[in-house]
């Protein structure tokens, strides 16, 4: 018996999400190690260009497809808040080459780690829309809102550290706009979780 093909829409979508876990992963494991900063970018920006792939089978097949197993406004929704959590992921991969940092601390090591989960929450998340499996999706919902929380408390405390401990203005200038371009980061998973939650409450 032949296996049913994977609807396209929802293939991509699981294809982004597995990429952005990839990345993220990236991120995380190599802030210990930063002595090639250009590989460290490089390798980052494969991935934000893997997921514009994706980005653009989905728009592509969008025009062409009549009938979608999602409203069309949701897929593309989708698609382009997991691409902001790439782009969030590159971007700060390109300040630490843009700024020559070669030093992280404990705050820029929090952030990847929720970024990091978060990343797995939407997987998962995202794996079941495919399933039809609409209401177990909330619970990767509610623990994406609360990891954005901890993003949003991890930026409080860095900022009041940063201007407590670090005296040169140029390094307190390159360390706050990465704080705050993580915690963005961070955000645009909650986005992901807040479309999610629509589709559920269309669909369900």
């Amino acid at each position: 018996m032949r296996l049913r093909k994977k609807d396209i829409f929802f293939e991509t979508l699981e294809n982004m999400a597995d990429t952005i876990v990839q990345a993220a992963d990236y991120f995380a494991q190599h802030l210990s190690d930063l002595s090639d900063l250009e590989v460290f970018a490089g390798e980052m920006k494969k991935y934000e260009s893997q997921c514009d792939t994706y980005t653009h089978t989905v728009i592509k097949e969008l025009n062409k497809t009549f009938i979608t197993p999602l409203e069309r406004d949701d897929i593309m929704a989708l698609i382009t808040r997991m691409d902001d959590v790439i782009d969030g992921l590159e971007a700060s991969a390109t300040r630490f080459y843009m700024y020559n940092m070669t030093q992280t601390d404990e705050y820029i090591g929090q952030f990847a780690e929720i970024l990091r989960q978060s990343s797995y929450e939407i997987q998962k998340a995202v794996h079941l829309l495919s399933q039809k499996k609409l209401l177990a999706i909330r619970e990767y919902t509610i623990r994406l809102n609360d990891l954005e929380n901890q993003g949003d408390e991890v930026l409080r405390n860095c900022t009041k550290a940063l201007f407590a401990q670090v005296k040169d203005p140029i390094e307190l200038i390159k360390r706050k706009e990465l704080y705050e371009r993580l915690e963005t980061t961070t955000d645009k998973c909650e986005d992901v979780a807040n479309i999610l939650e629509s589709i559920i409450m269309r669909n369900s």
